[in-house]
């Protein structure tokens, strides 16, 4: 099987050192560079499996480089985990909402920083789950042509909205989600729900679902995620 490409995008040379010190020692093939210019025209010459990419840089931010991958068709489907600092919640929201797959805090353990890496790649490199498909997770079985969740205490009774809500989240384990990202996939772009009726509707769902509740984690400061 050959390398996955990871491109790092630090223009702190240390960091940049050590993340492509462990992901070289894992296996991946790495190109560092130190500017959002650099990463876009690394990005335009050969597409990388995987972006890693620190969100304050000089000049063009990460956030700004985030958009321009995303927005352009060839390069969308490239997975981003970004690099922030624990102070940059609004940040990472935006990143997310961008669509980047995931997030790391500064300061950060390699081990974790590469478990995620494989995390990342691991859903990309799954095919993606036909909306029809009756999806089973944990022990959880979504059937979504008969709107229809059972688990090990029998059957579900969950409204439209909650039904949307738990399939999206589940198709996607250990993805994290803002509460902007749900509404978007549940009602189409510029539905005008708060983020406190997305809320509002986790909690419900999470009492319907009773002990199974628990995989729908909380990401304080970000959104919510399904528990791989």
């Amino acid at each position: 099987m050959a390398k996955k490409n990871i491109l790092v995008v630090e223009d702190e040379e240390d960091i940049l050192e050590l993340v492509s010190y462990n992901l070289v020692r894992e296996g991946y093939t790495v190109g560092g560079v130190h500017t959002g210019e650099e990463a876009l025209i690394a990005v335009n010459r050969e597409l990388p499996d995987l972006i890693v990419l620190d969100l304050m840089l000089p000049g063009l931010d990460g956030l700004e480089v985030c958009r321009q991958v995303k927005s352009n068709p060839r390069s969308q489907a490239v997975p981003i985990v970004m690099l922030t600092a624990k102070s940059e919640e609004s940040d990472i929201v935006a990143g997310l909402e961008l669509g980047a797959e995931d997030y790391i805090t500064k300061p950060f353990s390699p081990r974790v920083f590469l478990a995620r890496v494989r995390a990342v790649l691991r859903r990309k490199s799954r095919q993606v789950e036909d909306e029809t498909t009756t999806l089973r997770v944990h022990e959880l079985v979504i059937h979504p042509g008969r709107h229809e969740v059972k688990t090990g205490d029998g059957e579900v009774e969950l409204t439209s909205t909650e039904f949307k809500i738990l399939h999206f989240l589940a198709r996607r384990p250990g993805w994290v989600f803002t509460r902007k990202q749900i509404v978007d996939a549940v009602h189409g772009m510029n539905y005008p729900v708060t983020d406190r009726s997305v809320d509002f509707q986790i909690v419900g769902l999470r009492k319907k679902l009773g002990a199974a509740g628990a995989y729908i984690e909380t990401i304080r400061g970000v959104g919510y995620r399904f528990k791989e």
